[in-house]
C-alpha cells in the first residue's frame, strides 16, 4: 500500500474543495442500491427493466435512486421509444468500481 503524505504547502482552500467533492461523490456512492446499480451499468447501457430484472430493486425504489445518480451527473440516459436507456456517465466512477471490486468482491 502507498504511504499518503500531506504537503504542507498544499493550498488548503484547494485541498478542501477538492474534500468536499470526494465527500459528495462518495456520498452518492455510499448507498446499496445505487452501487448496484453502477456496477450494472459498469457493464454497459442498461434500460430500466433490464436494470430491475438484474438487480432485484423494485420499481420505485429504482426510479429514486437512478434520478439521484442523473442529479449527481453519474450516468446520463437515452431514450429510444418508450424506453429510457442508462449508462455511466462520469469516468471517475469507473475507476472508483474497480477499486471497490478489487478490494470487496469475491473472484469470479
Amino acid at each position: 500500500m502507498t504511504d499518503l503524505v500531506f504537503d504542507p504547502a498544499l493550498d488548503i482552500e484547494a485541498l478542501r474543495e477538492a474534500a468536499d467533492a470526494a465527500t459528495d461523490f462518495l456520498r452518492t456512492l455510499a448507498n446499496p442500491d445505487r452501487l448496484m446499480l453502477l456496477c450494472q451499468l459498469s457493464g454497459g447501457e442498461r434500460c430500466v427493466s433490464e436494470l430491475e430484472n438484474e438487480t432485484g430493486i423494485p420499481q420505485p425504489t429504482l426510479s429514486q435512486q437512478l434520478a439521484v445518480l442523473r442529479r449527481e451527473d453519474l450516468v446520463v440516459t437515452r431514450r429510444e421509444g418508450k424506453q429510457i436507456y442508462y449508462r455511466i456517465a462520469d469516468p471517475k466512477v469507473l475507476i472508483m468500481l474497480g477499486q471497490l471490486q478489487q478490494l470487496f468482491c469475491p473472484e469470479v
